[in-house]
């Protein structure tokens, strides 16, 4: 279908210039003929031609000219490459059929018409200067169409911020053009808005600055705005959520530059476009992202065997991904399922080759003599647990399956490091754990409890919890859910209109996780300052504005209601803990709890029974028996 698209329009430009010439060949002889008498007679001759003749005349010169123009393969250049000597064409092409004109003419007596050769000169002439200036008419038509059409198929642009990322992007823009490999050639860069009233109405690589960030939106409908770059990196964080969540209520799509530092220092990347990525939903978090000390989790990790249990998981992958970076002896890689274990081993091999000091093993933490079997083997002196159910709902509806893993799969783990003379084990907690509503957060507390009771036996092992909210983009998240149902057409479910919730990144989570093995001494629990909480809702209406959609006009938002053991908002730290201080400003220490060890060892032998009974309805009384503070709530 293309191809003969394109035959048209050949075809089409083929017709355009042989009509045209043929005008010009017409009106040329035409007017030749009624200025010849006037030049004839200044020059003491006397061309007088009849209306007979000049009909003729100018038939026959169309004719040969035509048929000579086209000998010549006039029509075959393409007019928008062509060189100076493709003119030439043009040039022998009217000489000639002007000649074959007069031969034909003259030759045969036609008529008894006799054509002066002088009017045929002239009008060969004139011919070959008009033909000519309307092939470079043409073309320069041709080009600025084509230019018209490409600017019009490129994405309208606002920058904002006119500061340097801003120059530089434009500049790459400009230099693009000559770039077919550059994607930054598809941009064209229109406006820019920037608070800094001295850059008002100013132009920066001639574009201009046509307002503030409180125009965005107006400035965006003016303007008639495809994509928004934010190229103010170094901008405080308060001040870069507010600007994003006013790019969010547009169509458009909005993509960042990030710390200029990190596009230099990156040498094999010259491209500041490159770097200009995606805006992405933990930005509207409003706070600075978390930053650690390398060298505390350096000293940690070198040189010493780590065992990430769940490693196949969201967190746990994400564990194995960054303790690769701190040179390991090794790192032992334990999941039940087999499929994302797989998948994060290959992952690692193809990014380190042969360095990547890994083993990847499939095991249950249920399974008290195959973890035996693994910790007898590797050894390990660090142990990051992951391994949970971690799915509220599906908790909810099989307590003692959670039980089974979450606790007593923990306990093992626990028992197994003591045992091997573990130097440290991390154990990550949730903030469902700080008075749990349901039967996750109850065994996340228990596990936390657990890790306290472990300490408090003066072993040499360092049993150290770390809590966090939720994490973006983590298997079973909200986020992932809300794009494949705006991606699928779907209304995006919410459960509750004024439901909230932490959150926080997976790299940090796992810095935070690593940072506390770092600097615990035991019995901690590690706590993140995770700024303020965010509405789900909020959530779900920026994602559906990234995605250039209009929230409950383009995507429908449905209210599903509370889901069993759902609260609308979560804590982070008990009344009874209090908070102290570290050397990270973003993290916080809970007091310890003072455990009753014969008591917690009698009830988690009954909780057992009932587990590995099936008892569901025994199983949930017995946990709230042991954690205190757990308030079921069903939601029904």
């Amino acid at each position: 279908m293309d191809k003969w698209v394109v035959a048209v329009k050949l075809n089409l430009r083929k017709i355009v210039l042989i009509l045209a010439d043929l005008l010009i060949i017409g009106i040329t002889d035409i007017v030749t003929a009624w200025a010849l008498p006037m030049v004839s007679g200044y020059l003491g001759h006397n061309y007088i031609l009849g209306y007979r003749e000049l009909f003729v005349a100018i038939g026959f010169n169309m004719i040969f000219c035509f048929l000579s123009l086209w000998t010549f393969g006039a029509y075959s250049i393409m007019w928008r490459y062509a060189k100076v000597r493709d003119y030439t064409s043009c040039l022998f092409g009217v000489l000639l059929g002007s000649f074959i004109s007069i031969f034909v003419l003259n030759a045969m007596n036609f008529e008894h018409i006799i054509i002066p050769k002088g009017y045929i000169l002239i009008c060969a002439m004139e011919e070959v200067i008009s033909i000519c200036l309307f092939r470079v008419a043409f073309r320069k038509a041709f080009l600025s169409v084509a230019k018209s059409e490409r600017k019009m198929m490129k994405k309208r642009v606002m920058i904002i911020g006119a500061g340097r990322a801003c120059k530089m992007i434009l500049k790459e823009i400009e230099n693009a053009e000559s770039d077919p490999n550059n994607n930054a050639r598809i941009y064209n860069p229109v406006c820019i808005v920037d608070d800094d009233i001295a850059k008002q109405h100013k132009k920066v690589e001639n574009v201009p600055v046509v307002g503030t960030t409180r125009d965005i939106l107006e400035v965006s409908k003016n303007y008639d705005i495809d994509v928004i770059i934010f190229a103010i990196p170094s901008c405080r964080e308060e001040i870069r959520k507010r600007i994003i969540e006013r790019c969010s209520e547009t169509k458009c799509d909005i993509k960042i530059v990030p710390y200029l530092g990190e596009v230099f220092l990156e040498n094999d990347k010259n491209s500041i476009m490159t770097h200009v990525k995606d805006i992405k939903i933990e930005d509207l978090l409003g706070r600075d992202p978390i930053t650690f000390d390398k060298q505390d989790v350096m000293n940690l990790i070198k040189g010493k065997v780590c065992m990430v249990t769940g490693a196949g998981g969201s967190i746990g992958s994400e564990l194995v991904r960054q303790i690769v970076r701190y040179d390991p002896k090794l790192v032992v890689m334990v999941d039940i399922y087999e499929n994302s274990l797989y998948e994060v081993q290959q992952e690692l091999i193809m990014e380190h080759g042969d360095k990547a000091k890994i083993v990847a093993l499939i095991s249950s933490v249920r399974d008290f003599k195959k973890m035996s079997i693994i910790f007898n083997k590797y050894k390990p002196q660090i142990v990051f647990h992951a391994a949970a159910h971690k799915h509220v709902p599906l908790m909810e509806t099989s307590p003692e399956e959670a039980v089974k893993n979450n606790i007593f799969g923990t306990f093992n783990v626990m028992h197994l490091a003591e045992f091997y003379n573990v130097e440290k084990f991390v154990m990550i907690s949730t903030d469902k754990a700080v008075n749990p509503t349901n039967v996750m957060g109850a065994t996340k507390r228990c596990c936390e409890m657990l890790a306290q009771y472990m300490a408090q036996q003066g072993s040499k092992t360092e049993f150290i919890t770390t809590r966090f909210g939720n994490v973006l983009g983590s298997n079973g998240s909200v986020i992932p859910l809300f794009r494949r149902q705006i991606e699928a057409g779907k209304p995006v479910t919410v459960t509750h209109p004024d439901i909230i919730r932490y959150f926080m990144t997976i790299p940090e989570a796992v810095a935070l996780v690593m940072q506390a093995a770092a600097i615990a001494n035991g019995g901690e629990i590690f706590v993140l300052d995770m700024g303020s909480p965010v509405k789900i809702l909020t959530l779900a209406e920026n994602l559906i504005r990234m995605y250039g959609k209009i929230p409950y006009k383009d995507v429908e938002i449905k209210f599903s209601g509370l889901r069993p053991g759902e609260k609308l908002y979560e804590e982070l730290l008990m009344d009874e803990e209090g908070l102290t201080s570290t050397s990270n400003k973003k993290i916080f220490i809970g007091k310890q709890i003072k455990v009753d060890k014969s008591k917690l060892i009698s009830d988690l032998k009954c909780l057992k029974e009932y587990a590995e009974a099936n008892d569901s309805e025994g199983t949930v009384d017995m946990l709230g028996k042991i954690v205190d503070t757990f308030h079921h709530q069903t939601n029904t």
